[in-house]
């Protein structure tokens, strides 16, 4: 009984352990209200069905989710990646749209630098202002993420932007080897940020620099250049997001591109095991919360919820959880759980020896 119950213990203290049973429950409870849910079939040569779509339609947040995670690992936090995907997505369909040959190779990868080189730059400018000028996280992408929907809104003129080009719109549904194009594009960019922070000694130094930054400084580690970097790779990652979204409807929109992204991205890595103070991450539990939040998503839409309800469900979600990791408020539970209510009856003196010894 022992073994078991500490096996059983070693099991649900897994910090994936949580995450997984609540993504089998919500698959679970739709395969319930909707037999047909997990099925899936081959339509030329593609597979379709609504666990398909869950991998297509999570690979934007798995994307915003991975530079996030960087991001808040090193300490920060970084509200401007709905704008930047907005930003991005705007800028490359309007130059496919200025073009007479939309279907161009030449055409798209010229639109993709386009926006892939403006985020490179809109993350720059968030490094600045929080590694060198030394703003608060919050501040200076809250300013971006403001002035970010206005300039996506001034290169679209306020108009929604619709192309009519292949090529890009396979980024969000093209396919290959049967599954989206999206999903190996969200899996070669995890891949590669792993590789990156996992195979080298940069993942030691970022979370070094969230966990204790003036130590990190003192011990030798430019901990100005780790943050600079944090916020370029995270506005990459929200450009190919934007990319992708953008193609999913062959058009722009300026205001509703990437709206609220930066809410679903930041529940992601909390739900994934990263905490919001900085220091150790992990990405595979960000790649799991992404998906989480995406069949929740589903779920709803599935279920004929008002789509405003997904809303306040991830509002929930994540009051609980800032909860949960906050360390005063595990304290104060564990006093509670483990304390022995004082003794009416005992001597006055006694009670306040009971409550003056420290849980």
């Amino acid at each position: 009984m022992t073994d078991t119950g500490s096996r059983w213990r070693a099991v649900t203290g897994h910090r994936l352990f949580w995450p997984v049973a609540v993504l089998v429950v919500m698959l679970a409870a739709n395969t319930i209200y909707r037999p047909g849910f997990l099925s899936v079939e081959v339509n030329d040569g593609h597979l379709y069905g609504t666990p398909i779509d869950i991998l297509r339609l999570s690979a934007p947040l798995i994307l915003v989710a991975l530079g996030m995670t960087v991001v808040i690992s090193t300490g920060g936090i970084d509200l401007s990646v709905g704008s930047v995907c907005a930003i991005s997505g705007a800028l490359a369909c309007s130059y496919i749209s200025q073009q007479p040959d939309q279907n161009s190779l030449a055409v798209v990868f010229t639109a993709l630098a386009l926006g892939f080189g403006i985020a490179l730059v809109l993350g720059a400018w968030n490094g600045v202002l929080v590694a060198v000028i030394g703003i608060q996280p919050i501040i200076a992408t809250l300013i971006l993420m403001v002035a970010g929907r206005g300039l996506a809104q001034l290169i679209t003129e306020g108009q929604i932007i619709t192309i009519n080009s292949e090529p890009y719109r396979a980024i969000g549904l093209g396919h290959v080897l049967t599954l989206p194009l999206a999903v190996f594009i969200a899996l070669a960019a995890a891949l590669l940020v792993a590789a990156f922070t996992r195979r080298t000694a940069l993942g030691m130094i970022i979370e070094s620099v969230g966990g204790n930054s003036v130590a990190s400084r003192l011990a030798g580690i430019r901990s100005g250049r780790v943050v600079f970097l944090a916020y370029v790779l995270s506005a990459a990652c929200a450009a190919v997001a934007g990319f992708m979204i953008t193609a999913n409807v062959s058009s722009a929109d300026g205001n509703a591109a990437g709206l609220w992204i930066e809410l679903d991205a930041i529940l992601a890595v909390v739900i994934g095991g990263t905490a919001l103070a900085g220091g150790r991450f992990y990405l595979s539990g960000t790649i799991l919360g992404a998906l989480i939040i995406q069949t929740l998503t589903t779920s709803v839409y599935a279920m004929n919820i008002s789509p405003q309800t997904s809303l306040l469900f991830k509002a929930v979600v994540v009051i609980a959880v800032c909860l949960i990791q906050a360390p005063a408020f595990r304290a104060r539970l564990t006093r509670r759980r483990r304390g022995t209510p004082t003794n009416p009856t005992s001597p006055p003196s006694q009670a306040r020896q009971k409550e003056e010894v420290p849980a």
